[in-house]
């Protein structure tokens, strides 16, 4: 069950790989995101200190889940990943000129996962063709809608 997409990464980026890694988050965070409260957009992950952390994700408080804390809504949040995946991330994004984008974030077995993705950026004459090719499967599928 998706609770927050980030459709601005699949405009700016051609996404390679797609990645689920688990989130370290506070009770009151668990509480706004499943109501919905969280905010993608801006975010993007780098590496520090041994883990790979999500930075820019706006997650607002419930005004009755947080009133003996002051929450920080954007805080970076540490990603739980193998280090098997750690290693490869870290390696294309060190020698191929990746970047690593979060995706959407999703409740996977009561759990809750980002889904984050290796790109690499899109020139602005890439994103006019993505664009006009998704016009045209629109069109396409128009057509065959009144066709039949």
């Amino acid at each position: 069950m998706s609770i927050a997409n980030n459709r601005k990464a699949f405009h700016d980026y051609f996404i390679e790989e797609q990645i689920q890694a688990g989130i370290v988050l506070e009770g009151w965070e668990v509480k706004a995101i499943r109501a919905a409260r969280v905010q993608l957009k801006e975010s993007y992950i780098y590496w520090r200190n041994g883990a790979f952390y999500l930075v820019g994700c706006h997650i607002t408080a419930l005004p009755t889940a947080s009133t003996h804390v002051k929450p920080d809504p954007v805080r970076p949040r540490k990603l739980l990943l193998n280090q098997r995946e750690i290693n490869k991330l870290i390696g294309k994004t060190e020698r191929a000129g990746y970047t690593i984008v979060p995706l959407n974030m999703h409740l996977h077995r009561g759990r809750i996962k980002v889904q984050i993705g290796l790109a690499k950026g899109k020139k602005q004459h890439d994103k006019r063709e993505s664009a006009k090719e998704a016009d045209w499967k629109r069109e396409k599928q128009r057509l065959m809608k009144n066709a039949r």
